[in-house]
């Protein structure tokens, strides 16, 4: 069985938007709902990047039910993994138990913003894993002092924490992450449909009932060549890789590397349109490799109505019928 979520893009939308598309998503009937963090689009024609923890904060009095959950964050750079523990358990207690905290070692966009530099991946991968300990024992609510080879936590306390913590999930694109996020996560978070990597965390973590949380975008459109032209102008970076996105310093070097994409290449990768069973045959290999949830990501902000008018009335009852 698998649920299906969607995705507040921050890179697409202003705040006022996602606020209200989150509230219309739960309305849908999807599962749960996911939230990128970023301070950059990944392209200049996406043309918005809002705070996505303030966002956070006024989707969780606009929703009820649907958990909330950061896809992802990272608590080596921008932010500090105190500062992202004192989010976190406030979001914990504004959602009643609804906030699930997912977390990565980042993308050179983002982070190289605060001018420390973008460290190799083992590196990020080393301050991720302190982080997490630093984020895990602030959870306790008790006075944490910490000292790492990448961070120092002096006297700190958080006042204010849920009774159960949120769960900690950690993305991965790689072996070296998959360990990682076997040793520190309570549930996986990927965006490609690998199953040795979830083979991989189910052994080493010991946690074969964790959950696994996919994303797929998608391009919604009664009109199939607008649907296409617009995940070409707005998502034809995605299929340069993650090892690539991650250290791609703004969105000119996004567009100088994806300046080759056809729209064709595109369509071959992100269903456009408004084909049921695309989106189905899209969905089947995160299934077949052990997701337990997958997010959408529809493409275009200003195309979110349609999404979920069709996938109220359509995508969700085939989802449901297909892998329910």
């Amino acid at each position: 069985m698998v649920e299906f979520g969607y995705t507040l893009m921050c890179e697409q939308a202003g705040p006022e938007a996602l606020v209200r598309d989150a509230a219309r998503a739960e309305r849908s009937g999807f599962a749960f709902e996911v939230i990128s963090d970023h301070f950059t689009p990944w392209l200049t024609e996406q043309g918005h990047s809002p705070n996505a923890w303030s966002v956070l904060g006024a989707v969780s009095q606009v929703t009820e039910r649907v958990p909330l959950m950061t896809y992802v964050t990272c608590p080596t750079m921008r932010y500090h993994p105190a500062v992202i523990a004192q989010q976190a358990a406030t979001m914990g207690l504004l959602t009643g138990g609804r906030f699930w905290l997912g977390l990565g070692a980042g993308e050179n966009l983002n982070e190289h913003v605060v001018g420390r530099g973008w460290p190799p991946a083992n590196v990020r991968h080393e301050m991720l894993s302190e982080a997490v300990d630093v984020i895990a024992a602030l959870f306790t609510g008790e006075y944490v002092n910490y000292v790492g080879e990448h961070f120092r936590v002096d006297s700190a306390k958080l006042w204010d924490v849920p009774q159960a913590p949120p769960p900690i999930g950690i993305a991965v694109s790689g072996v070296q992450s998959a360990t990682l996020a076997a040793e520190n996560a309570d549930f996986l978070v990927a965006v490609e449909p690998v199953g040795d990597l979830i083979d991989q965390f189910d052994r080493e973590s010991g946690k074969p009932a964790a959950p696994k949380v996919g994303q797929l975008p998608i391009s919604f459109d009664h009109d199939e060549g607008a649907a296409v032209t617009r995940a070409h102008e707005q998502f034809r970076w995605f299929g340069n890789g993650w090892k690539v996105n991650a250290e791609l310093p703004g969105p000119a070097g996004f567009a100088g590397a994806s300046q080759f994409v056809r729209e064709e290449d595109v369509s071959e990768s992100i269903p456009c349109g408004d084909d049921v069973d695309a989106v189905l045959d899209a969905v089947r290999p995160y299934a077949e490799a052990g997701f337990t949830h997958l997010a959408f990501v529809q493409i275009g902000g200003d195309h979110q109505d349609g999404f979920l008018d069709w996938s109220e009335k359509t995508l969700l009852p085939a989802l449901q019928d297909a892998f329910g």
